[in-house]
This record gives C-alpha cells, structure tokens and sequence, in this order.
C-alpha cells in the first residue's frame, strides 16, 4: 500500500497541503472579474483535491526509477518528466469537464471561460506541482531506507547479542561440561598424554569462543580453527565414530565472516547427525571462493527415521537471521536432505579488503 495512504499522520497533512493549493488556486481565480470567492473555492478545491490523490502515481514511477538504480540520470529525468506532462495535461482536461459540469447551474455559467483563460498557467502548475510530489516521494524513500537500514541494524545488534549469549551458554553448559570432563577423567588412568591434551582442547576452546564473540568480522582461518578444537574435543568423546573431513580453496582462509557462523552447524552435525548413528560418520566441511562469493558447506550423515527433537531448528534458524540481518538477499542459506546425508550450504559476499588487517583491528 501506498505510504502515505496507508499512515493517518501522513495523509492528514497530505490532504491539508492539497487543500492550501487549491485555496491558492481559489484566490488567483477570485482575482478575475467574472468570479467570486464562491465560484473560485467550488471549481478549485475539488479539481486539486482529485489531483492530489492523482500524484500518489508518482510513488511507482519513483520506486520504477530509483536515485540510486544502475540506470542513467537522463532516463531518470526523461520519465519523470514525461509522468509529469501527461499527469498534467489529464488534469487540465479533467478541470474543463469539471467546469463545464459546474456550468449548467445558471448561477455559474462564467466559469468555463475564466478557467479557459487559465489553461496554460494551470498546466504549468500542473508540471511543477507533479514534479514536487515526485521530489516528496523520493524523500519518503530515502527515509524508509534509512528507517529500514536502522532496524537492520538493531536487528542485527540483538541477534549478535543473542548469539553470543548461546555461545556462552553452550560453554557453560552442564552437558558438554560434563561429558568433557568425563572424557578426561576416563583418559587419566589410561593414557595421561591425551587427558592432558584433552584439558588443553577444552581450554583452548573455551578461550577461542570467548574471544571472538565481540568481533564483528573474523578471517575464516580463525573460525575454521576454532571448529576443529571444538570437533577435537568431540573426536574423544566419540572416538572412531565421529570422522572429518575438511577441504578449503586456497585463498578463503582470508575470507571474513562473522564470528562464530559455523558453530550452531557444527554442533547439529554432531549432536543430530552422528550421535543418532550406531556407527558414526564422517562430518565433511568444504570452502571455497568465486570471485565475490564465499560458499562453505557443512555435510554429515543422519538417520532419516530418527525423531527430531524441537530443538535441532533452533540453531540453523539462528545462522538463517543473522545472514538475513547481515547481508540481506545477498546472503542465503540451502538445506538439503538426500539419501541419507544432512547438508548446509552458506553462501555470502567475500569482502575484498585484507582479512589479516581486519584481524588484528579485531
């Protein structure tokens, strides 16, 4: 719907505007000594008022052709020139046929020839008046945009607060903790090297996520990291039943992403995907780059007769509306379910900037 049509606080000062040009269209005409005050206000206030919801027209012929669209300036100009001829001539015919409608009352027979007199001054007026709403028009765009722009943003400030917070909740959380420790606590007896290796995992785990929770960008060499202390931890839990395979093009490792992308598709892949399976599987993440895209793909096994808990969406939406907020339609996001195999598919804009400046700024 039209913006101004469908906000009250927008179309009463609208409609008042529309009636001070028709006053003012009213006074210039009450100048002629063939009319009155009467006559001029009866001929002008409708006749401007129909031209008023008229120029709500040029809310498409704006949106057609936009200040900041990839067409030239010249077109730009020439349509919206165009729209305002036609849209002025329309209106000159349509006050004639209203003057000659007023005309059959006998008391307002000299309207049609005073309005006659006027016909290239009010086609003027017409042009100019069609070319401000055009200007109007634009300047709600403008403000819309800015209006949308912003609640991006705080959108995007909420979900970056709110995946934050699941970060720090998945590193304090019971569970994980537990099954952790529980790792260790089995590996001391029997192999020390790898207990203590485990605990360095952990550590290096818990102190990688935290540190990357309040950065805006990071190089995907340092959230790939950061997947792999969190998939090594897991590889002792679960041992030979969890396998990974990562492959990445040269060249995405300089790729900035926002931190902790990968994360919610990891721990899916293994909490929904390989511990629903008996045997395990193997957890595949592939990364590559064409020209301005970055595409990383997560991929692992499930059982497809497995009942899924409401949970396992929780996470895959999370990833979905931080790329909304981020990068609009430019950054999607494709699930696919076939034979067997789970597979996420992220695709976003490559910064061209240098990813290691941008990290140390980080």
């Amino acid at each position: 719907m039209h913006p101004i049509i469908a906000r009250r606080e927008r179309l009463i000062p609208f409609m008042l505007a529309w009636m001070g040009v028709g006053v003012l269209l009213a006074t210039h005409l009450q100048a002629s000594p063939r009319l009155g005050w009467g006559e001029s206000l009866i001929l002008a206030l409708p006749w401007t008022a129909v031209y008023g919801f008229f120029s709500l027209s040029a809310w498409h012929i704006c949106r057609t052709f936009p200040l900041s669209g990839s067409g030239t300036t010249l077109r730009l100009l020439g349509a919206q020139v165009a729209a305002a001829l036609f849209s002025s001539a329309l209106w000159i015919f349509l006050g004639r046929a209203w003057s000659l409608l007023l005309a059959r009352d006998q008391r307002l027979q000299e309207i049609p020839e005073s309005y006659d007199s006027q016909v290239p001054l009010f086609f003027g007026i017409g042009v100019l008046l069609y070319l401000l709403a055009v200007a109007v028009h634009y300047l709600i765009i403008a403000f819309e945009r800015s209006q949308e722009a912003e609640k991006r943003g705080l959108e995007l400030k909420v979900l970056a607060r709110e995946a934050e917070l699941r970060n720090l909740k998945m590193q304090i959380d019971p569970h994980f903790l537990f099954n952790s420790l529980n790792s260790i606590s089995a590996l001391i007896g029997s192999d020390a090297a790898r207990a203590r290796g485990m605990c360095l995992r952990l550590s290096e785990f818990l102190r990688g996520s935290l540190a990357l929770a309040d950065r805006d960008r990071i190089p995907f060499s340092e959230e790939l990291a950061l997947v792999r202390s969190f998939l090594a931890i897991e590889q002792v839990r679960f041992g030979s039943r969890l396998q990974v395979d990562i492959s990445a093009d040269d060249g995405v490792e300089i790729c900035l992403i926002p931190p902790l992308l990968l994360q919610p598709l990891i721990e899916n892949a293994v909490k929904h995907g390989i511990g629903s399976l008996l045997d395990g599987g193997t957890i595949v993440i592939r990364a590559s780059r064409s020209e301005d895209r970055f595409r990383v793909t997560v991929e692992n096994p499930y059982e497809p007769e497995a009942r899924r808990p409401r949970s396992a969406g929780v996470g895959l939406e999370n990833v979905r509306r931080r790329l909304a907020a981020l990068y609009g339609p430019e950054g999607r996001i494709e699930v696919t379910r076939e034979s067997g195999r789970y597979s996420v598919a992220l695709t976003l804009p490559a910064p061209q900037q240098e990813a290691t400046d941008a990290g140390k700024r980080g």
